[in-house]
């Protein structure tokens, strides 16, 4: 069975982008490229909300890599699906779990804390990994929102990256 993997970056403070979606407090680790590159070797497909989609529309980034399926939940936009590209109206949890059990690589859970809270309620994420920054935002669009259980987590990578980061990865216990 294939591993859903949540994964991106985060201020210490818990937040993935300012209120506006900016991320210009991002510090780009010379690690980083090495670790990115190594990850997408493991990776086939990438989900992620409609909100994450845009955002990466608007960074330049189109909500694809090559060689990767993305689908974007989302029940507003209604763009045609491309070769790599797929916009999905249902719900996310099934999606994911009839995924998760075709064959394949991992797939990654870009951003977006709202998908990945419903993915952990329906207990379909396997893995955590975030490059933590050095910073307090303050205020912000939050990495985790309120869930209806805890959560338990198994420490698999602790590595520190250069300005400052702090790369974490985690297994999730499954009840």
């Amino acid at each position: 069975m294939r591993k859903v993997i949540f994964g991106g970056a985060n201020s210490l403070d818990n937040f993935i982008a300012r209120k506006d979606d900016e991320v210009d407090w991002l510090i780009w680790s010379k690690e980083v490229p090495e670790i990115m590159k190594e990850m997408w070797k493991t990776i086939d497909t990438m989900v992620m909300g409609r909100k994450t989609y845009e955002v990466s529309v608007r960074m330049g980034a189109g909500g694809g890599q090559a060689g990767v399926k993305t689908y974007v939940f989302s029940r507003t936009i209604k763009k045609r699906n491309s070769k790599k590209l797929f916009f999905v109206a249902e719900d996310a949890a099934e999606f994911v779990r009839r995924l998760k059990e075709e064959e394949g690589k991992d797939i990654l859970v870009m951003g977006g804390g709202v998908l990945a809270k419903s993915l952990f309620e329906a207990d379909l994420i396997d893995e955590i990994g975030f490059n933590i920054h050095p910073v307090l935002l303050g205020s912000g669009i939050p990495l985790f929102y309120e869930m209806s259980r805890q959560i338990d987590l198994e420490l698999k990578e602790c590595r520190q990256l250069s300005g400052g980061c702090v790369l974490l990865t985690y297994n999730v216990k499954h009840a």
